[in-house]
């Protein structure tokens, strides 16, 4: 664990991205088997522990602290390996050097309930408090040391000559802690196998699209236009083995959800792969997101939810098709090949997402701003935004330059008023940076939404300093700050989107809500009131 804490803690210190690599190089080097391929696994978010978490631990360290005090440091500190690691009432004499990351990893895969108090605890006492944060950390798996899956995996191609995308190739076949990979970066194997019959491909993204500098470098016949849709990028794959069929879903990170929609299966009738959006289609219209969120997150599905929310494909792309990898091709020659596949297939449950025919960028503009003026009321209102992807390329796993763009329409705006307040995690666990906001229901205040991002450093202190000046309220670690009609702060609240809801008080719930500015110059009087939103809502639906 000595290793691994001093990675964690060197990475959780480093800004430099580069910099943050050259650790893991150094790391994967240096690091015997199997401990850098576990270290690779909490890195790239593999690994999980059923019998340890949040709970248990709180219940650990209240057993060897007063659980007031607890409490109270938790909510300073804001983070929950943090704390614990700090208030651990241990010598810490062995040294993190006693305990091996594997048999941390190993033995709590293994324990069940009864036994996995016991290992943490030992664990604990025998660290000192960096191990002990670094074994908390790995245990919740919420590392949050500025490392993404990527760019492991680009750390871990500087070991030889593999390249990163080759790694995502067969990435999803392999299985902590990875043997079999290391052997085969480091020249001592060769690649590993994948006997898998409907593999994950890892997707190609696109880069948002900067109005101000990218259409001067970009010609209009350069590129192709499609819808981007308000579903949930999946990938539906499909091939035979032994004469038997799999078929899967995945989802846009490769985690496969195919148990959760048994109604798709039996209309993945092809042997290939299809890169598309999910989404809920009743009576041939799309429905809000709010329809597809009722099953999301759910591991299974019952009839009568199959039957009330029928789930459908709007395909994007085909990545492969009989056994012949279509990524190299060029993206309008796997369009043709898709749509000659779809015509085939002829299934009510898996349709093409239409292109958007335009002479110029200035009457692609005005298509984004009025997507009712190439669709349906219904389809209309699930678009948010349009797709930019180069003619001729090839399908890139990653977020190459140059190739996709998104060009998602203008948020909606509407003036609020701050309600509540509470502090954020981890650098920011100091300070009141998550917000409720509500608007005017009558001479109410009713909450719409939530933000924590969207606002600059400077602007987070002015809306901390005036949550602690105007504190009237506490209900644990929630403040309620002043909203008199002439007294208060006003938020600009950007979002994507608006859905009926009925756990919400004032029955609506907004899409990926930000601060967009603060609203000094108003006072809370003069903030929205529901009827814009209602408005707004019909508006969208018309």
């Amino acid at each position: 664990m000595e290793a691994f804490a001093r990675l964690l803690d060197s990475l959780a210190f480093e800004s430099s991205r580069n910099a943050r690599e050259a650790l893991l190089v150094d790391y994967f080097r240096r690091t015997p088997d199997p401990d850098r391929g576990y270290a690779l696994a909490a890195l790239t978010g593999t690994l999980s522990f059923r019998t340890a978490k949040p709970a248990l631990l709180k219940a650990l360290v209240s057993e060897r602290s007063d659980p007031v005090l607890f409490a109270l440091s938790y909510d300073f500190v804001g983070d929950l390996s943090e704390t614990i690691a700090l208030m651990w009432p241990a010598p810490g004499t062995a040294g993190s050097a006693a305990v091996r990351l594997s048999e941390v990893v190993e033995q709590l895969s293994a324990a069940g309930r009864a036994d996995a108090p016991r290992l943490i605890t030992a664990w604990l006492d025998s660290l000192d408090d960096t191990g002990r944060w670094a074994l908390l950390k790995l245990v919740t798996g919420g590392l949050r040391v500025g490392v993404s899956a990527r760019l492991a995996k680009t750390a871990l191609s500087k070991l030889g000559t593999v390249s990163v995308d080759e790694i995502e190739d067969v990435w999803n076949t392999l299985k902590p802690p990875f043997a079999s990979l290391f052997d085969w970066i480091e020249g001592r194997a060769g690649k590993p196998e994948s006997r898998d019959p409907a593999p994950f491909r890892p997707p190609m993204l696109a880069h948002p699209l900067d109005e101000a500098k990218d259409f001067d470098l970009l010609p209009p016949s350069d590129f192709v236009a499609e819808w981007k849709w308000d579903g949930i990028r999946i990938q539906a794959a499909a091939g035979q083995e032994g004469g038997v069929w799999h078929r899967r879903l995945y989802s846009r990170s490769g985690d496969d959800i195919t148990a959760a929609f048994p109604d798709l299966l039996e209309h993945l009738c092809f042997d290939g792969a299809i890169d598309g959006e999910l989404l809920v289609v009743r009576d041939g219209e799309v429905q809000p997101f709010s329809e597809l969120q009722r099953r999301l997150n759910r591991k299974t599905a019952d009839a009568k939810l199959m039957q009330s929310l029928p789930v459908a494909i709007r395909a994007y792309d085909l990545l492969s098709e009989n056994g012949e990898d279509l990524r190299p091709l060029g993206f309008l020659q796997r369009r043709a090949r898709l749509e000659a596949l779809l015509q085939r297939l002829q299934s009510p449950r898996t349709d093409l997402s239409p292109l958007i025919p335009f002479r110029d960028w200035t009457e692609l503009a005005a298509v984004r701003a009025e997507p009712s003026s190439r669709l349906s009321p219904a389809d209309a209102a699930a678009v948010e935004g349009v797709m930019l992807k180069r003619a001729l390329a090839p399908y890139v796993q990653g977020r190459p330059k140059g190739e996709w763009f998104k060009w998602k329409r203008d948020p909606f705006l509407i003036d609020a008023v701050l309600m509540y307040a509470q502090r954020g995690h981890g650098k920011r666990s100091s300070y009141y940076s998550d917000y409720t906001f509500g608007v005017w229901r009558g001479a109410e205040l009713v909450p719409v939404g939530k933000a924590y991002f969207g606002f600059t450093d400077e602007e987070l202190l002015q809306i901390d300093k005036f949550v602690r000046t105007n504190t009237i309220g506490r209900f644990g670690p929630v403040r309620e700050v002043l909203r008199q009609p002439d007294k208060g702060l006003v938020l600009e609240v950007a979002f994507e989107g608006l859905n009926r809801s009925s756990r919400h008080k004032s029955g609506l719930a907004m899409r990926f809500p930000r601060v967009s500015r603060l609203r000094w110059d108003k006072l809370p009087a003069e903030a929205d009131h529901i009827e814009a939103l209602e408005a707004l809502l019909s508006a969208t639906r018309a």
